[in-house]
């Protein structure tokens, strides 16, 4: 018998989602819900096209089948039209596209018209405006080109007419001739901020009609810009702003900038975000938050992966092994927001828990089956390249015995795809010829996909703002939606679907960026340099001018950049605009090439080529297997060879940490003293120490060096050990911002944790925090790494260690000091809460350990941690 429904499940048939039962199977699955929340539909409110508006642009809008605007679009329009910065941050699928568009176009077209009727004048007196709009990925750009295209041919005038519109993408694929015609004639250019900085504004003299004359910049999901590839872009806008004003006419009308418009998903703090974005003050803002588009009813599931009864360590089971498809495996880089930067690692099964419970991807894998099998069109979230992977070709696996033809409308779409691949795929999805789509975190942004009937995700995404994003893809445009969110074995996920408050009804986060980062900011300001020299008065639009001066000096140190008494020079040949990594992928990308045929089948970011494409490897493309015969860093080649196997590869790295503050010796090279006086430049602002009795507390620049020494070859599906084999690979350094506590021996002892147990209790307790510092930063677990000692040479003492997985650092690990008991607290209760005995996935181990979950003491660290909390100081209530 099915247990019995959860809270807030309706036991009225008539008021469920009719694929509700699809899930449960009929009730034989409803032991896996925890919680069913049923959000009601909302009836949309519009409002009249404003006064202003271009007729044409609005008879296009209604050729098209917009009416009426809803009352959200006018009133984001009409400030825009002001003048005035807007933050425009509403739910997925509200329209946001049009409240952008509208003054915009209406602008240009207006210019043009006014330009048009001047033909004597050599100079008219007005002239054309110009549009910029930024999306962080290319398919989104390439998306709003399609709508924008269709809008100008709805409106009826040809772009060749005097007052016509002529829009285009510009991005590094872009062929030379269209560039050309891009930089003489395109009203409207729709690119990506690296398109931004390594290109248009290195090059801002050929791209002065541009500059001279933009009106709006638009800046579609803000959200995405957080961390460090925020910060580079705040940087990046300041510089566009200031090459703006540089070559405007002196005397110009109009505003002395641009007017910014940045579309969001709903976030907390919007102005705030967006006034640190575009470098300008809050209350120069507007912000736009009233969704007043109508929302069909969405129902929303907890669902927890059943235990896997007779499982064996030793090898198969009856019950069936832990699906070998790494669930845990790295975040997707075409998400703006993360960066894959940790080695795959062997995730260990508890021999002492009651039982493992079966992998999130594995379970999505069988809910899309099911949903396909009825005729949903579904998108199903995962949080990894691999895990997209595989839950495509098991879900293929699943059909293939009911129809084939069903098996072939399931796929997967992921980051490394060549664009031409990504664009069928999403044509696809939007025709219905592709039902079932297995999808990493690229379609969470803004690609219009409408007509979904459920949406799928496999582990929590990293932030609330995400899942509400990845959910708002179901039932758009006012259509029922199911969403169901699929927990991982891990602490946080755990915590999530028997905590549904903290999931549903928490506030969201804020969008966290800094700008002032010296790491990010030093090479922004040499690139701004070499576009035109700095000016002592330019000093105050990239942040405290105190601050910007002292990086300044830096680079004058080290040669980057010169003094004179006018400002500051780029004296040297090669572009400043290349010191900059704007996405934090460790340089430019590894292409995966098959070494037969030479066809190029993707590529993989830099970071993690080592963990990921080394000398053995196994790489899956659209469930085909290729092994990597070799691995060129210095061509940035894997060249792979297509074949069958009966097992995948997870490499094993292994990486030290050094407090900066404490190891500046004699030994140092000249060169290395000038690396740390920039890195101590970074994080100086941000050291700080705190004592809990004998417990230190600190936080500060670190450096961390890591490598990936060797990799493991696991059959599949029972993840039997086949070998291990050395790798030799370069070592890689971080410097970045790490938190830390010290525990001295005496209170090891009091705890009652031996000699023996330090290790393993210390790592529990640093794998147990890095799960769940997300709940209390702006982060994701895959924003952090961790190191932990029984005795460490900077502090003498037994360390655990959390940092930024960025260069400089995030903002992360100093939320984490700030809140240290309240962040230690909620680690030791998920640890003492988890019913296994000995430390299983959902509290101690983690899928990010180079060390193989090795050593892990459970009960110790819960003891550990009782020990150091009972030496903490009363801290703050957590503000979420």
């Amino acid at each position: 018998m099915p247990a019995d429904p959860p809270r807030d499940v309706p036991r009225d048939p008539a008021d469920q989602h009719p694929l509700l039962d699809v899930l449960t199977a009929h009730g034989a699955r409803a032991d896996r819900l925890t919680h069913v929340r049923t959000f009601p539909a909302r009836e949309g409110v519009t409002d009249d096209w404003p006064a202003w508006a271009d007729p044409a642009v609005v008879a296009g809008y209604r050729a098209l089948g917009v009416d009426r605007p809803w009352a959200h679009q006018v009133e984001a329009a009409d400030a825009a039209r002001r003048g005035r910065h807007v933050a425009l941050a509403t739910s997925t699928g509200s329209g946001k596209s049009l409240a952008f568009w509208l003054p915009a176009l209406t602008a240009v077209r207006g210019d043009a018209g006014a330009a048009a009727s001047e033909p004597g004048r050599i100079e008219p007196a007005v002239r054309r405006g110009t549009v910029l709009y930024l999306a962080p990925t290319k398919a989104l750009a390439a998306d709003q080109l399609a709508g924008l295209e269709r809008l100008v041919a709805a409106m009826g005038v040809s772009p060749t007419a005097p007052s016509g519109l002529r829009v285009a993408t510009c991005d590094g694929d872009t062929p030379p001739e269209e560039r050309r015609w891009v930089v003489e004639h395109a009203d409207v250019v729709l690119t990506n901020p690296d398109f931004l900085h390594f290109s248009l504004l290195p090059n801002h003299r050929r791209w002065t009609r541009l500059l001279r004359s933009l009106r709006y910049v638009v800046v579609d999901e803000g959200h995405a810009y957080r961390g460090v590839f925020g910060a580079h872009v705040s940087l990046v806008l300041r510089r566009l702003t200031r090459l703006v004003a540089h070559h405007r006419p002196a005397g110009a009308p109009g505003a002395p900038g641009p007017t910014f418009v940045v579309a969001s998903a709903t976030t907390a703090e919007p102005a705030v975000s967006t006034a640190r974005l575009v470098g300008v003050a809050p209350e120069d803002v507007v912000t736009v938050t009233s969704d007043a588009s109508p929302a069909g009813r969405r129902t929303f599931v907890l669902w927890q992966p059943p235990e896997i009864a007779g499982f064996e360590r030793s090898g198969a089971a009856p019950g069936g092994a832990p699906p070998a498809d790494d669930p845990w495996a790295l975040p997707d880089p075409l998400d703006p927001a993360h960066t894959e930067r940790e080695a795959d690692a062997v995730v260990t099964v508890d021999a002492a828990a009651p039982h493992p419970r079966r992998s999130a991807t594995a379970e999505v894998a069988d809910l899309l089956a099911d949903l396909t099998a009825h005729g949903a069109r579904t998108l199903a979230f995962t949080r990894s390249r691999r895990g997209a992977e595989s839950v495509a070709q098991q879900t293929r696996d699943h059909l293939r015995a009911v129809s084939r033809d069903l098996a072939d409308r399931v796929a997967s779409y992921r980051g490394g795809y060549l664009p031409e691949e990504r664009r069928e795929l999403e044509q696809a999805l939007r025709t219905g010829a592709v039902r079932g789509l297995a999808t990493t975190s690229a379609l969470e942004l803004g690609v219009d996909v409408s007509g979904l009937d459920a949406v799928l995700v496999a582990g929590w995404p990293g932030t609330r703002v995400s899942l509400w994003q990845q959910a708002g893809r179901a039932g758009r445009a006012g259509a029922d939606g199911l969403v169901a969110f699929v927990a991982r074995e891990d602490p946080l996920d755990t915590y999530l679907v028997t905590h549904p408050e903290d999931l549903l009804d928490a506030p969201l986060e804020a969008t966290v960026f800094d700008p002032g980062n010296p790491h990010v900011l030093a090479p922004q300001l040499c690139a701004a340099a070499q576009e035109v020299p700095l000016r002592t008065d330019d000093l105050p639009a990239f942040g405290d001018p105190a601050a910007v001066r002292e990086v300044l000096d830096v680079l004058v140190a080290r040669g980057a950049l010169r003094r004179r008494r006018s400002g500051w020079y780029w004296t040297h040949a090669q572009p400043a605009a290349g010191m900059a990594d704007l996405r934090g992928t460790g340089g430019r990308p590894v292409r995966v090439v098959e070494a037969t045929t030479g066809r190029l089948l993707g590529t993989v970011d830099a970071g993690a080529a080592d963990g990921q494409v080394h000398d053995g490897a196994v790489y899956t493309h659209q469930g085909t297997t290729f092994v990597v015969d070799r691995l060129d860093l210095d061509d940035g080649v894997a060249l792979v060879v297509r074949r069958d196997v009966d097992h995948a590869t997870w490499s094993r790295e292994v990486m030290e940490i050094a407090i900066l503050e404490r190891r500046a010796d004699a030994q140092r090279t000249a060169e290395a003293e000038r690396s740390e006086a920039s890195a101590g430049s970074a994080a100086r602002g941000r050291s700080d120490r705190r004592d809990w009795g004998p417990v230190e507390w600190g936080l500060g620049p670190v450096e961390v060096t890591s490598q990936v020494v060797s990799f493991q070859r696991r059959r599949l599906p029972d993840m039997q050990v086949l070998g291990t084999e050395p790798l030799d690979l370069p070592s890689r350094t971080l410097a970045t911002t790490a938190v830390w506590w010290s525990v001295p021996d005496f209170v090891l002892r009091a705890a009652g944790v031996s000699e023996d147990e330090a290790p393993g209790a210390l790592h529990a307790a640093e794998h147990a925090s890095i799960g769940l510092l997300p709940l209390l930063a702006t982060c994701d677990r895959w924003d952090l790494g961790g190191v932990s000692t029984a005795l460490h040479p900077d502090t003498g003492e037994a360390t655990v260690f959390v940092y930024d997985a960025y260069p400089g650092g995030a903002g992360f690990a100093e939320r984490g000091f700030r809140l240290g008991a309240r962040w230690l607290r909620a680690t030791r209760d998920a640890i003492a809460a988890c019913t296994c005995a000995d430390g299983c996935p959902a509290c101690v181990q983690s899928p990010k350990c180079g060390s193989d979950n090795a050593p892990l003491d459970k009960s110790a660290a819960v003891r550990l941690l009782d020990a150091v909390l009972s030496h903490a100081a009363a801290e703050p209530t957590i503000v979420r």
